[in-house]
């Protein structure tokens, strides 16, 4: 399924862009538009249509997104960057059925998810990037 774009609803525009700009680069994301009159950044991949819109607003309440990424040693660079950056570590990256995982709160108690959908039956729990 294709989407067009996914919107992060956030307390602080200021403290947040640089937070998703830091681990999102684990993924290939760049940024996109930076527009900080309206408190917003969107970050996508170049040349890609959808795109992860980071917006400041009062509905910041906890939202889940799950970010597919290219190998295990992409969700392993995602969750490093993460919590080094100040996230909260909620599940560690593994294996989990068919995929291979990893899951970190943001500062609002976003949840973001980054997922390897590869082989993943023979990768130890502390394969590295």
């Amino acid at each position: 399924m294709e989407h067009n774009h996914l919107t992060v609803f956030v307390r602080d525009y200021t403290v947040s862009k640089p937070f998703y700009e830091e681990v999102l680069a684990r993924l290939g994301f760049v940024t996109l538009l930076d527009w900080p009159d309206n408190r917003r950044a969107y970050f996508g991949k170049p040349g890609e249509p959808s795109s992860l819109w980071v917006v400041e607003s009062a509905l910041a309440v906890g939202q889940e997104i799950a970010l597919e990424a290219e190998d295990a040693g992409a969700v392993h660079a995602f969750y490093g960057t993460a919590v080094a950056a100040g996230a909260r570590a909620d599940q560690e990256p593994e294996a989990r059925g068919e995929s291979y995982s990893a899951r970190v709160l943001d500062f609002d108690g976003n949840a973001l998810e980054v997922v390897f959908r590869g082989e993943t039956a023979a990768l130890p729990a502390s394969a590295a990037a």
